[in-house]
């Protein structure tokens, strides 16, 4: 269990991380630079370099805002892109495919040749680049950062650093999405600035097609607001018809807290917000990186606001960037008699004071009425409620620890099977691990062996399904500990899954084994073994390995012999060489594995199912 301590700082941290912002210039030249390109560059960008840091600001007046009914669409990332995003496609047709906004993506690939010039002639220049934008605008950076981040990878940069700051931008992409960012350990990279109200950061959670006319409205409204930064925002949206304003606000307040009480937080959203997710208010700021916890505090803000606010907040970021980098300057005042005695609580209340959520007395504000105090408090309650949800986030890595014990747990039942593979490599009947298997199933041995094979596979199962509920660290994956260990484990019991599977005829019922018969488990680990950072070893076996490398290797036995037995039977001209050529294929791929000395002895085991093909087969070729 977490102590007091940890809890504690979990929410020290989220508000550090929003101090760390207010106290560097990174938000103040960002949105400045985002001031500028909305006045003066309307659908494109402006680069400018500070020192050592480039800002790339995408205007927030974008010519195609994307307001149709297929606003909401969502199209593959790999379906136009000439593999601008390689690293975030998906490894296999199991996996959910990435998907972004259609008209965020075609607003950037419109715009992607010139900025690939620059950003090129930047390199070697810079060594940090910030790529920032208002409304539409910040969705366009965001894509661009992940194009970037991408690009990086694939060569030797000196750019050591790519931040994307974005201020009330809507949301970008799918589940997947999110995934590939986390999976690539780029969260960090990415920082959504959201003022308390603003409508915009939220429209993508509710369904908006009978309210698209009105939206159209109030984009062109904004467009027209960010022409003149400097105008007083305070009582702007009066232009705006009254019927308009509610109507947008309470379709987007009803569509999130149906999200937030859903028994699945965010199962009805097509789109998910990644990265890191900064608060702001007058009271200052706070950091939010949970997904779940990231729409739960959307919705608690918009709660306390009203159709009016919703809609000049998304104008008042210049404030509230200002008024965040000043509050980093002097004390912070708590707002109770004292903090809480216990250190938990504290750093709860002290997230919640950010967030201008907590129970106080009444302040000017436009906004609120002294008659909102009890939905003042309801929402605080429901915030700390989310606030501690937040902290989960951090328990991952307590629970990859606690999985580190439950893995060594399991070793003697590994260890018993590595015992009865030695015994049966070197039994007089010559039959190797993988027949013996086969062929005494039943015996008192055999079963005490299937008994530790389904208790691994239960270990196994449950770590998967930890780490795709968000359980476990996101770099879970990668860590040599974890991606060894399951090689090991999938090398030693897959040719058991595979001898169980044949000797109960399952082969017969739902056909062969590769393609009908092998656990998601053991599909998972190749690609964690074929994704892992350490390259294969290059220097040549000087002795057989102790397991096959191939852990599929009997499967492709079980199905060479059933082409051995069709070939000898088989009239038809055309299907007898297609089956010869087949076994041919095989026969080379298993010589070439034990030329390599990449198969276990057993395989080479006198009475193993493979020797005895290998005879069947030359007799057949004399």
């Amino acid at each position: 269990m977490e102590t007091e301590t940890s809890c504690q700082n979990n929410f020290e941290m989220s508000e550090m991380l929003a101090t760390f912002l207010g106290s560097t210039p990174l938000l103040e030249e960002a949105w400045r630079l985002c001031s500028i390109a909305n006045t003066k560059f309307p659908g494109a960008y402006l680069v400018e370099q500070i020192g050592s840091v480039a800002y790339v600001a995408f205007s927030g007046r974008q010519r195609d805002s994307g307001s149709d009914q297929s606003s909401r669409n969502l199209v593959p990332l790999d379906a136009e892109n000439a593999g601008l995003f390689a690293p975030l496609y998906r490894h296999s047709e199991a996996e959910e495919p990435i998907k972004v906004h259609n008209r965020m993506l075609k607003l950037f690939l419109s715009i992607f040749p010139r900025l690939q010039i620059q950003i090129a002639a930047l390199m070697g220049k810079v060594k940090s680049i910030v790529i920032t934008g208002q409304s539409i605008g910040g969705t366009i950076a965001s894509l661009s950062a992940l194009w970037l981040l991408c690009h990086l990878q694939s060569m030797s940069s000196p750019i050591s650093t790519v931040l994307c700051i974005t201020f009330g931008s809507p949301l970008l992409g799918n589940e997947a999405l999110r995934r590939s960012i986390i999976r690539e350990r780029w969260g960090g990279n990415f920082c959504h600035v959201v003022s308390k109200h603003d409508i915009m950061p939220r429209l993508l959670f509710a369904k908006i097609v009978n309210h698209v006319s009105k939206i159209q409205t109030l984009l062109n409204f904004w467009h027209w607001c960010m022409v003149s930064p400097h105008v007083i925002v305070t009582g702007l949206s009066s232009q705006l018809p009254d019927d308009l304003k509610d109507a947008i606000f309470h379709c987007v307040l009803k569509d999130l807290e149906l999200l937030t009480q859903a028994e699945e937080p965010l199962s009805g959203s097509l789109f998910r917000p990644f990265g890191s997710y900064v608060f702001c208010c007058e009271e200052g700021a706070i950091c939010v990186e949970n997904a779940a916890s990231v729409v739960k505090m959307m919705y608690l803000m918009l709660a306390t606001g009203s159709p009016s606010c919703s809609i000049e907040d998304h104008l008042m970021y210049g404030d509230y960037v200002a008024k965040v980098s000043k509050q980093v300057l002097k004390a912070r005042n708590f707002h109770e008699e004292g903090l809480p005695d216990s250190s938990y609580e504290a750093g709860v209340a002290l997230a919640l004071q950010s967030s201008e959520l907590i129970d106080k007395e009444p302040v000017k504000d436009l906004c609120f009425s002294r008659q909102n105090s009890n939905l003042r408090k309801e929402v605080a309650i429901m915030a700390k409620d989310c606030l501690q949800m937040a902290q989960n986030d951090h328990k991952p890595n307590l629970t990859a620890a606690n999985l580190a014990i439950k893995l060594s747990k399991i070793v003697p039942f590994r260890a018993e099977i590595e015992w009865y593979k030695t015994c049966c490599d070197e039994a007089d009947d010559q039959m190797g691990y993988y027949d013996s298997f086969k062929l005494k199933g039943g015996s008192r041995r055999e079963a005490r062996v299937n008994l530790n094979r389904h208790k691994l596979a239960g270990f196994w199962n449950s770590v998967i399904l930890m780490l795709e509920n968000n359980k476990l660290p996101h770099d879970f994956d990668r860590r040599a500990k974890w991606v060894n260990a399951s090689q090991f484990y999938k090398l030693l019991v897959e040719p058991l899954d595979i001898a169980d599977y044949y000797r109960t005829g399952m082969h017969r019922k739902h056909g062969h084994y590769i393609d009908h018969g092998r656990e998601r488990r053991y599909e998972i680990f190749d690609k964690w073994w074929r994704d892992r950072s350490v390259p294969d070893e290059e220097n040549k076996r000087s002795k057989f390995a102790s397991l096959t490398q191939d852990s599929c290797f009997w499967a492709r036995v079980e199905e060479a012999r059933e082409w051995l037995d069709n070939v000898r039977s088989e009239s038809d001209v055309t299907k007898r060489h297609l089956l010869w050529h087949k076994i041919d294929m095989f026969e080379k791929y298993a010589r070439k594995l034990i030329e390599n000395k990449e198969v276990s002895k057993d395989v080479l085991a006198k009475n193993s199912s493979f020797s005895r093909w290998m005879e069947e087969w030359k007799e057949l070729k004399s």
